[in-house]
């Protein structure tokens, strides 16, 4: 498809279009303050994105419950406190013309008990000596999803994305592995899907009618099963329950290997399904635009730009100007991510990826 397509609006369920079909995907950082509130890196960030192009930007993932942290420097919409500096990126992005979401995330049993996190595991056997949530202590963090997203939409938010990717609590609880409950939250896959679902549901319910809703879905380790995952998508996408679906692919174009979808594209087992009004994109070594083109040609709405967007702050506007466009190959030395504006911070979490930072490089 020409990379033209790009540039064109996409409506979506609820609240604004989408002016193109670039969505920035969520970027872990660690450049917020120890306390979760947005810093003056995490404004400059925004601020540079709301610059770069983009129709929507989805903020890294942030905490819902301060147990539920993963990462040093996280930030954070469980406490009232964050709203100010929230409602301040939420301001930038829409300075921007660009709408704009909160992921919402729980670490669950990856809780970083270093950083304050309590590990919430599904099932007793998960991590030794840790036992499963009870039955109200999951509805108390399904809450803490609800409650979050309504502090997105005080802030000046267009909505809020649900993480439910690499084995963080949603993504958990989908997991026959890791998921041995015997409540109404595990055993059959609807009943680990109603976690996933609660959460959905409960934001739809409790927010204003333009509010859009995300979910960020990923199919790899952690135990998920494929065939699962495409009937829960099916039922969550037939019920327009959400306004996007991200699918958080390590490589966009990877083939399945297995089972009853063996030799077909990751992609068009989701792409494939009937979405009525729902969106569906994907995430995943998308680093040019003709690979953004052949996307939409696969059956992408939108595209979800990651590392691109760190290498090039701008990547949307360097695609218009540029059908050609292609990112710098990677490692880039820190100098070169200095010099386009990215912050100590988020350079030294990305020293983390040995494939995007050239070691020992100032």
């Amino acid at each position: 498809m020409p990379v033209s397509e790009l540039f064109k609006p996409l409506t979506l369920l609820h609240g604004p279009a989408m002016r193109n079909r670039f969505m920035l995907a969520p970027l872990t950082n660690q450049q917020s303050e120890a306390d979760g509130t947005a810093s003056e890196f995490d404004h400059h960030w925004m601020a540079q994105i709301a610059e770069g192009g983009y129709a929507l930007a989805q903020t890294c993932a942030t905490t819902v419950e301060a147990g539920g942290i993963a990462f040093a420097r996280q930030l954070g919409i469980h406490s009232d406190a964050h709203l100010p500096g929230l409602t301040k990126l939420a301001t930038s992005l829409r300075m921007g013309n660009t709408l704009s979401a909160v992921q919402l995330h729980h670490a669950g049993h990856r809780a970083n008990p270093l950083l304050g996190g309590i590990p919430a595991p599904a099932s007793s056997h998960t991590l030794p000596g840790v036992k499963a949530l009870t039955t109200r202590e999951v509805e108390r963090i399904r809450d803490s999803f609800i409650a979050a997203a309504l502090r997105a939409e005080k802030a000046g938010f267009n909505g809020v994305a649900a993480h439910g990717a690499f084995g963080w609590i949603l993504s958990e609880f989908m997991s026959p592995y890791l998921n041995d409950r015997t409540d109404r939250y595990g055993g059959s896959v609807e009943n680990r899907a109603r976690l996933t679902l609660e959460v959905l549901e409960g934001i739809r319910r409790a927010c204003g009618p333009d509010f859009q809703i995300g979910w960020r879905l990923s199919i790899e380790r952690y135990g998920l099963q494929l065939e699962e995952l495409r009937e829960i998508t099916a039922h969550i996408l037939d019920r327009e329950t959400i306004d996007y679906l991200d699918l958080a692919l390590w490589d966009s174009a990877q083939i399945v290997r297995e089972g009853r979808f063996q030799g077909k594209s990751m992609l068009s087992v989701f792409t494939d399904l009937p979405r009525k009004g729902v969106r569906v994109g994907t995430a995943g070594k998308v680093m040019s635009a003709q690979r953004c083109g052949q996307l939409l040609d696969e059956g992408c709405d939108f595209v979800l730009i990651g590392r691109a967007s760190i290498l090039q702050r701008d990547f949307p506007l360097q695609v218009q100007a540029n059908p050609h466009f292609d990112s710098p190959r990677m490692p880039v030395p820190a100098g070169y991510l200095r010099e386009g504006g990215l912050s100590e911070r988020f350079i030294n979490h990305m020293r983390g990826w040995q494939t995007f930072v050239v070691p020992g490089s100032l």
